[in-house]
């Protein structure tokens, strides 16, 4: 064996021990979750839901830190960049499926640079309409738009989100001539259609469903295959005449590619028990999603799937890669 390969082996030897030590001894200082949003928002809420029993259990300090701005990429960027030791958790939504098909050119790889460690919540979209459209169903309210083209307008929260493209692809479904109107999220799309100033909008029902219950809005149709429990009384999409569609919004968890499997698999143990805990089932229920039990490796099935559904829609849409 020649003097550089005997050098090789022996600092192989010597790393694996030292890094296996890391692992075990993981953790030893302060996790922080970076999310992609700014605070209020359902990934917010979500992760300073699950932070206080997820420090209790890990028996270190879990903080929340908000990053948001490009569209969800400077903070995924940030996680992607992040040492895969364990302490860097990225919260992300199902933008980070979204953006490999609407962006040329990505500061880091989605799949390549991660490793899924748990699903928070699986949502559907929600459309609603400001009372003063006379529709009262799906099948109404394309009727409506179809007898007035271009009289009614559709908010969406920016960014190609899941919200905007579920629209755009009900439009395309429904062959519908409606008026898209771009807003810097989802809250100021709502105050608008609270305020009349536009007709209907897909957001999540977290923020909407407060709205419905008080009769500041209709609802017309859920996004997802099934009703949630909270919206029960509200029928789906596939429902309403457009069977097969089935759309969602997701929060997920998810660490830099590269980190151990021991770190990954007790992570994904304890949050799916914080997420298990009776008042998380409560407040996942009650903001019309559900919850998930899957390990890491179900998790990243589940996004191999979304990636080819987000993919195939932005393609029948028509959407070019900026």
């Amino acid at each position: 064996m020649s003097k550089l390969k005997s050098l090789a082996f022996a600092l192989c030897a010597t790393l694996i021990p030292v890094a296996a030590a890391v692992a075990d001894t993981w953790p030893s200082k302060p996790i922080r979750i970076i999310v992609t949003f700014a605070p209020g928002g359902t990934s917010d809420v979500l992760a300073r839901s699950i932070a206080p029993d997820l420090s209790k259990a890990l028996g270190q300090p879990v903080l929340v830190m908000n990053k948001p701005g490009g569209n969800s990429t400077i903070a995924t960027q940030e996680v992607a960049r992040s040492a895969p030791d364990g302490y860097t958790i990225g919260l992300f939504i199902s933008a980070h499926s979204i953006n490999p098909y609407i962006t040329k050119s990505l500061p880091y790889d989605s799949k390549k640079d991660f490793t899924p460690l748990a699903m928070l919540a699986l949502m559907p979209g929600i459309l609603t309409v400001n009372p003063s459209v006379p529709a009262k169903n799906l099948q109404e309210l394309v009727a409506l738009a179809k007898a007035k083209p271009g009289s009614l307008a559709y908010g969406t929260p920016g960014g190609l989100t899941s919200g905007q493209l579920s629209m755009q692809y009900l439009v395309k479904l429904a062959a519908i001539d409606v008026t898209e109107i771009g807003y810097k999220g989802g809250g100021p799309a709502l105050t608008d259609l609270l305020a009349g100033h536009i007709q209907m909008l897909i957001n999540s029902p977290t923020s909407t469903i407060p709205h419905v219950r008080s009769g500041k809005l209709r609802p017309i149709a859920t996004t997802g295959a099934t009703r949630p429990e909270a919206l029960s009384d509200i029928p789906t999409i596939a429902e309403s005449g457009f069977p097969g569609f089935e759309l969602y919004e997701w929060y997920a968890l998810f660490l830099p590619a590269g980190t151990p499997k021991n770190i990954v698999d007790r992570l994904n143990t304890e949050i799916m028990k914080v997420m298990a805990s009776p008042a998380m089932v409560k407040r996942i229920a009650d903001i019309g999603a559900q919850s998930s039990k899957d390990t890491p490796e179900q998790f990243a099935k589940f996004l191999e799937k979304e990636d080819k559904v987000w993919g195939d829609l932005v393609k029948q849409i028509g959407i070019q890669p900026q």
